[in-house]
């Protein structure tokens, strides 16, 4: 029995292992290891995730077709091109009531559900953060992140026009956030109150959770951070997930916030800039869910900020989409957006206060 179980195992192991050895044997890749670990990675070229979904990897491709297109990144009227079909599709699938307006005296836009709340929400609401780097997007990142949490949620959602670069420079975005938030506060309680945003406005969320603990703000009861981190990106992802998620390369400073201009002048030590760079501030968290996908710019520095959450007791949720690229779930078509949605509005669910 013993030899019979060697002789399979040893099968699957030559099995896994020739192919291996006979391609070194043809040609050896050689990867090089400076003495400080740095790796000089051999070029290669890197299909697309055998897990994804068919609609996945489709949308993957065009994705990656579209970001080497300037005409499909250039931007009207707050809306790049290639995600207006998005906007679109979302306005047809997520049917919501918007209402322009303004809270705390700050621009924002209101979504309701069309449906009408559920019976557990008619006393919460969240509030969302926009994408777009610190100076766009704004409304498409906006819509695009509001409509389905209002409408699958059914629950009212606050997105907030927040003051960005170059015109603007930190603590601006901060500090309308703050002013929408003391507005709700007259209304709501804090734990009946959720943030979240993607990208910028994921890094956004994180600070003002920050900016609340420095001003005599309570804290909401439960925030997303979605395709970002707590404020520092970097990391493995910085090299391995760009050229890969976007069809270019970006240099590594590029991921790192504080180069962005809103920035400008400010100490990527500063626990407002980076909650991260504090364990006091972050040990202060509400429960946070984590959203990224393996091809995201922000991978590294969403799972460091999941690890750290996690370390220092707070209640923490990190979700990877193998495959999937920043700011995915724009797309309402694919299996892996409405995976997203569902694990969004479960979350404010289950962790908002009844």
């Amino acid at each position: 029995m013993r030899m019979i179980l060697w002789s399979c195992v040893a099968g699957l192991l030559m099995a896994f292992a020739g192919p291996v050895m006979m391609g070194q044997t043809k040609a050896a890749v050689q990867v090089k290891v400076e003495a400080d670990g740095t790796v000089e990675v051999p070029a290669e070229s890197v299909p697309t995730s055998k897990f994804l979904t068919p609609e996945g990897r489709a949308y993957l491709v065009q994705h990656l077709h579209d970001m080497q297109d300037p005409t499909m990144t250039y931007t009207e009227k707050g809306v790049p091109r290639f995600m207006r079909p998005y906007v679109e599709r979302q306005k047809a699938l997520f049917p919501v009531r918007m209402e322009d307006t303004s809270i705390g005296g700050v621009h924002v836009f209101l979504y309701l559900p069309a449906a009408g709340l559920k019976a557990e929400n008619e006393h919460r609401v969240l509030i969302d953060l926009h994408g777009g780097g610190f100076s766009g997007c704004w409304p498409g990142c906006a819509e695009l992140e509001s409509m389905p949490m209002a409408a699958l949620g059914r629950i009212k959602v606050v997105s907030v026009d927040y003051r960005e670069g170059p015109e603007h420079v930190f603590p601006a975005a901060s500090e309308d956030v703050a002013s929408v938030y003391g507005a709700l506060l007259k209304e709501y309680k804090p734990g009946e109150i959720g943030i979240y945003g993607c990208s910028a406005g994921g890094m956004l969320t994180a600070e003002s959770v920050a900016w609340f603990q420095k001003h005599g703000l309570p804290r909401p009861g439960a925030v997303g951070i979605y395709c970002a981190s707590a404020g520092a990106f970097g990391g493995d992802a910085t090299y391995t997930s760009t050229p890969l998620g976007e069809g270019r390369f970006m240099p590594a400073a590029a991921g790192d916030g504080v180069r962005l201009g809103y920035f400008k002048g400010t100490d990527p030590k500063d626990p407002l800039v980076t909650p991260l760079a504090s364990a006091e501030v972050m040990a202060k968290f509400p429960p946070t869910l984590v959203i990224t996908g393996t091809r995201d710019f922000a991978m590294s520095g969403a799972i460091f900020t999941h690890s750290e959450l996690t370390r220092l007791g707070v209640g923490a949720e990190l979700h990877v989409w193998e495959g999937m690229f920043h700011g995915f779930f724009y797309n309402p078509d694919v299996p892996e957006s409405r995976d997203a949605y569902a694990a969004m509005t479960k979350f404010f669910e289950t962790h908002l206060e009844r």
